[in-house]
């Protein structure tokens, strides 16, 4: 199962905690670092069992887990760009009265009235998601959507991809098989993002690059590997620094 399928197939509980318990390992579904069972680990002198050591894990890299979710894609989080900010400011502890005279919003009761609307909303989604599970039990003709990556950019029908879609693409472009070459780059946005899905998995989520080992990549998989890393980070898969020097996958 791909690391995104994990992370939108986990339920509440599982994304409140942000990892889940998977055989041998506790695995962060922010970033899908691994942690093995049965191991002590030691940070600044502390020693912690594998449990713990995740959540240490997320509380040092990620913060917290409201943290990371709050900055993904609006598209993703069904949120605007106001409610994102107010929703922060909530995450802090700030009263009604202190976030009025930060934003310079109305007055404290202007405040009270957006929490109403997102607790409105926070309602809407419980209705959905049972209405959701409760679609999946008599809906036998659904098609398998391909999950999204959580730093998808340009969220739209592009990405409207099923598992039927992605095999033909990948046969297609990928003749000689996944760890071939690619036959050509495609033209159409939908199969240009199965591409670039398959490609991703041939670099180390926790590795940094430099540009040279970006390309020297690359290059085993297409010959205009420009092409390649301009879609990759167009697409929202690899992050890099302002001056090139650095790139890696992001999470």
């Amino acid at each position: 199962m791909e690391y995104a399928e994990v992370f939108w197939n986990a339920n509440l509980e599982e994304l409140k905690k942000g990892y889940i318990d998977e055989n041998e390992h506790y695995v962060c579904l922010l970033c899908s670092k691994k942690i093995e069972k049965g191991i002590i680990y030691q940070e600044d002198g502390i020693f912690y069992e594998a449990e713990k050591y995740m959540k240490l894990h997320i509380e040092s890299i990620h913060e917290s887990v409201f943290d990371y979710l709050i900055q993904l894609d609006k598209k993703l989080t069904g949120l605007t760009e106001h409610q994102n900010h107010l929703l922060r400011l909530f995450y802090l502890g700030k009263s009604d009265a202190d976030i009025q005279k930060e934003t310079g919003i109305g007055s404290a009761s202007t405040i009270r009235n957006h929490r109403f609307v997102l607790k409105e909303k926070e309602r809407q989604a419980k209705l959905f998601l049972v209405l959701m599970e409760l679609l999946k039990e008599k809906d036998q003709h659904a098609p398998s959507f391909l999950p999204l990556h959580k730093s998808a950019k340009m969220v739209d029908e592009r990405y409207n991809i099923t598992e039927d879609e992605r095999e033909k693409s990948l046969k297609k472009y990928f003749p000689e098989g996944m760890n071939g070459p690619l036959k050509k780059f495609p033209l159409k946005e939908k199969q240009k993002l199965v591409v670039l899905r398959e490609i991703v998995k041939r670099f180390d989520p926790n590795k940094i690059y430099h540009e040279k080992e970006i390309n020297e990549v690359l290059t085993t998989i297409y010959d205009d590997y420009v092409i390649l890393r301009r879609y990759l980070i167009e697409y929202g898969f690899i992050d890099r620094k302002p001056d090139g020097s650095q790139y890696w996958l992001k999470e």
